[in-house]
């Protein structure tokens, strides 16, 4: 099959430490929700797969789990999953937070970016919540690190700079196919993404160490004649303290939980839904090899 000369493609990792706005960032150039977004480290626990196509390209973006340093089985896949983003791809954007300072986490990335042969950029996020004088040295912190092939400061959150990033992008891949059809957002299932819009209300309505022992078992999602659907998942904890918490006070919290969940849901699948959650003890699942494949998160998937 022959190639339009006109039409450019790819694929690009997005990596970076946690919570520098990697997902905002996905979802802004997608254009709906398909990664969470929360103001919590370690949000991204999959390569999210997302999908952006126009009229002459078409890129697809790997949102990588933010990388840190492991504590248990499932923190081991993340930085795994985020590394083997790596590979097979046509360029990384490496994005940090203009309010954070460059740390061991941050040259821990750039040493692993030096191993790959392809243009890395560096993407200064959040440049909307710092005094743009500091912006110069935020760059020449960097520059030196590494031989960048552009240094994009943007707002994923406001749109700021976004749209000259992607089209110098876009200019930069190289000629190929459309690989995904352009209504094709995300190569995830649904089942996926309803899991991670209810993940996503309990990183936003919880604190303490809740939002970091959670994990979402979609039981069942069916479609009714009517054309509703019916969803019934379990909500993974580690205690039974914090199966208290989720519940609340006469089932107040999960109750906030659902129908919080469900609104973005419905607005994913375009349907009236009927949303059941429980809240289930599972102590360690994080550290269980069988639950967390069970989850998706695969060992064996090929690093």
């Amino acid at each position: 099959m022959d190639l339009d000369p006109n039409f450019h493609s790819g694929f690009v990792a997005i990596v970076g430490r946690p919570n520098v706005g990697k997902s905002t960032f996905l979802n802004r150039i997608i254009g709906q929700k398909i990664a969470i977004m929360s103001d919590k480290a370690q949000t991204t626990r999959n390569k999210i797969q997302g999908v952006y196509t126009d009229d002459d390209s078409q890129i697809v973006f790997l949102d990588t789990p933010g990388i840190h340093k492991p504590s248990n089985q499932l923190d081991d896949f993340m930085d795994k999953s985020a590394f083997s983003a790596l590979k097979d791809i046509d360029a990384v954007l490496f994005m940090i937070s203009a309010t954070e300072t460059r740390g061991a986490g941050d040259n821990f990335i750039i040493n692993q970016l030096k191993k790959i042969d392809k243009p890395v950029y560096l993407i200064i996020n959040k440049i909307d919540e710092i005094n743009p004088n500091k912006l110069l040295e935020i760059m020449d912190t960097y520059k030196r690190a590494l031989e960048w092939n552009e240094v994009f400061p943007i707002s994923a959150l406001q749109g700021n700079n976004v749209d000259e990033l992607m089209t110098n992008l876009k200019d930069k891949l190289p000629v190929g196919p459309q690989y995904y059809p352009e209504d094709e957002v995300t190569d995830h299932p649904e089942r996926f993404i309803v899991a991670e819009l209810i993940r996503e209300k309990i990183l936003s309505l919880t604190r303490q160490e809740i939002p970091y022992s959670v994990a979402i078992d979609i039981l069942s999602m069916k479609t009714k004649n009517n054309g509703n659907v019916d969803i019934q998942a379990d909500i993974l904890v580690d205690r039974p303290g914090q199966k208290g918490i989720l519940i609340g006070k006469q089932g107040a919290m999960l109750k906030k939980i659902g129908t919080l969940a469900r609104q973005d849901i419905e607005d994913l699948l375009g349907s009236k839904v009927y949303l059941k959650l429980w809240v289930k003890v599972q102590t360690g699942w994080r550290d269980n090899p069988s639950i967390l494949k069970s989850l998706g998160y695969n060992k064996k998937e090929n690093y």
